[in-house]
């Protein structure tokens, strides 16, 4: 556990930060951190997806298995960059996804958002594997909207929206593939979860 926390040592310091912060933001005993460094203790998941979290990057480059990908300075004072995913699950920021690809500037006025990558061709013709959508955060989207969507917990697909008075259709755009219907308990028990609704596409071949 040297390198990692070599690690949070140095990005602590680039916040012009200490341990104690730290302690404060996630929780955690300093104890802790003493025991990691020492070796007595092996830290487990939830708690080093906590000093993730707090310190803005992923688990691999955390306990150094990853070098940290950073994104480019944003071209005007009105936009920002957002990352692209290869993959997206439920209740997972999209800060603390690890498969980081690549990022995408977009402009200020979209909030917050993330882009995730077209695996599949279910959207053919308008959406193709290796595409990149701009995804803005919101746990709800129109009937006909497109947008990524989470069941069961699992990783997320991006569909077209339809709602109806029993349940919502997910429902792909290549007649090749056919349509999901869960009902109104379906969508509280499973659970169905938006995560955005997509708004731009971009190709990338």
């Amino acid at each position: 556990m040297d390198e990692m926390y070599r690690r949070v040592t140095e990005l602590l310091g680039e916040r012009n930060e200490k341990i104690a912060d730290l302690c404060r933001g996630t929780g955690l005993t300093s104890t802790i951190f003493s025991e990691w460094k020492s070796g007595k203790a092996v830290p487990k998941l939830d708690k080093l997806r906590l000093v993730a979290d707090y310190l803005d990057v992923s688990l691999d480059y955390l306990t150094g298995r990853t070098e940290r990908t950073l994104p480019p300075l944003p071209s005007t004072d009105h936009t920002h960059w957002v990352p692209v995913l290869g993959r997206v699950a439920a209740g997972i920021p999209a800060e603390m996804v690890e498969d980081i690809i690549d990022y995408e500037e977009i402009d200020d006025s979209v909030g917050e958002a993330f882009a995730l990558v077209i695996a599949g061709d279910s959207m053919e013709p308008k959406l193709s594997r290796g595409d990149v959508v701009i995804v803005r955060r919101q746990e709800d989207v129109e009937s006909g909207d497109v947008a990524v969507v989470a069941v069961n917990g699992s990783d997320a697909t991006c569909k077209k929206i339809v709602k109806r008075e029993d349940g919502v259709l997910l429902i792909p755009l290549n007649p090749s593939f056919d349509p999901q219907f869960f009902s109104n308990d379906e969508i509280r028990t499973l659970p169905v979860t938006i995560l955005g609704k997509v708004i731009e596409s971009r190709r990338k071949w």
